[in-house]
């Protein structure tokens, strides 16, 4: 993949839900060159739009949300011990014993009691989120105020690594769709188009639906890194969607029912243009797409997904080749749609 170093500077920014700014500046400097307008909405979304070789029969708008799960800390304890609260979807399961860091620059480990100290069925449950903490190695809470504040975000640490033909990094749920954009917005585009880069998604869709409600589009494609389930200890009846299989395309979830025709016509174009994809065999779970189709009058809406093993852990783990064909099949749906050419 040519521009990896691209996607690497993406995952290994750090844009907790709310406090986006590190992963704004890096999308800002790839493609303020490559648009005819910018725009920050009040939330903190970027608006982009960039002219194409035609006007659109139909105003389109391209979403892919720049921020990730993570923490906030919530009180500090007198021994210098952080709480905290998970922002976003983070299961109590990969957390003890894991490496984050405090405001992007204070590292601290989850506190997991040792194993040795285990009894019962301790072996068997996860700590729940309430009986945690983040140690930081101060030693009082006086200590620990002068490098943290109540209110400060957390996040895994950042994480970068290709090989084999796959990407392994911290939140590639969602830059990997922000990375998609990025490629689509180099490349001469038939017609005018609008990419949204959206801020909150993951406690709520939240900024995608105000940047809906400004550009006012007839369609939008949200760009995601979904989860695959093909891993080991899961049947494939419920993988959901591959590595390797291309694009995952939905059809319904939990906020959304799919415009059909795009759904539909999505995988057509991957079958006519030799292109991978796949449906997302799953109605779990949302995103953007879940404000942005009923914004104003309503929006008609298809969802692209980069498939992910792991998503919403430290480390997740993409195809090189399934976010080049994300890419690849965007750019040809959106041609159609953007020129009326799929109702």
């Amino acid at each position: 993949m040519k521009d990896l170093a691209i996607l690497e500077k993406l995952c290994t920014a750090i844009g907790v839900s709310g406090e986006e700014d590190a992963v704004r500046a890096v999308i800002l400097q790839e493609i303020e060159p490559l648009a005819d307008s910018v725009e920050i909405t009040p939330l903190g979304n970027i608006i982009a739009f960039k002219k194409g070789k035609n006007r659109a029969a139909k105003k389109l708008m391209l979403c892919a949300h720049m921020d990730e799960v993570g923490f906030v800390i919530t009180n500090i304890t007198e021994e210098g011990f952080l709480k905290f609260k998970t922002v976003g979807g983070v299961r109590p399961e990969v957390l003890s014993g894991r490496a984050v860091l405090v405001n992007g620059k204070t590292p601290g480990v989850i506190c997991a009691k040792p194993v040795h100290l285990m009894k019962g069925d301790e072996f068997e449950k996860p700590v729940p989120v309430e009986e945690l903490s983040i140690d930081i190695g101060a030693s009082s809470r006086e200590e620990a105020e002068t490098a943290v504040q109540i209110g400060d975000n957390a996040s895994f640490v950042p994480f970068f690594e290709s090989s084999r033909g796959t990407v392994k990094a911290k939140s590639l749920d969602d830059r990997a769709g922000c990375f998609v954009l990025i490629e689509l917005m180099k490349t001469e585009l038939e017609f005018d188009t609008y990419f949204v880069f959206s801020v909150q998604e993951e406690i709520g869709l939240r900024g995608a639906g105000t940047a809906a409600y400004i550009v006012e589009p007839d369609a939008a494609i949200v760009l995601e890194g979904t989860t695959a389930g093909d891993i080991a200890g899961v049947e494939p009846v419920d993988t959901v969607c591959k590595l390797g299989g291309g694009a995952a395309v939905s059809f319904i979830d939990r906020r959304t029912i799919f415009t059909k025709a795009f759904f539909k016509r999505a995988l057509e174009l991957g079958r006519e243009n030799n292109i991978p994809c796949q449906p997302k065999t799953a109605s779990a779970g949302g995103n953007d797409a879940g404000s942005i189709h009923v914004t104003k009058s309503g929006v008609k809406t298809v969802t692209l997904a980069v498939p992910c093993r792991y998503i919403h852990g430290p480390v997740a783990i993409a195809s090189e080749a399934d976010i080049e064909n994300t890419v690849k099949l965007t750019a040809l749906l959106m041609a159609e749609i953007a020129g009326g050419r799929t109702v």
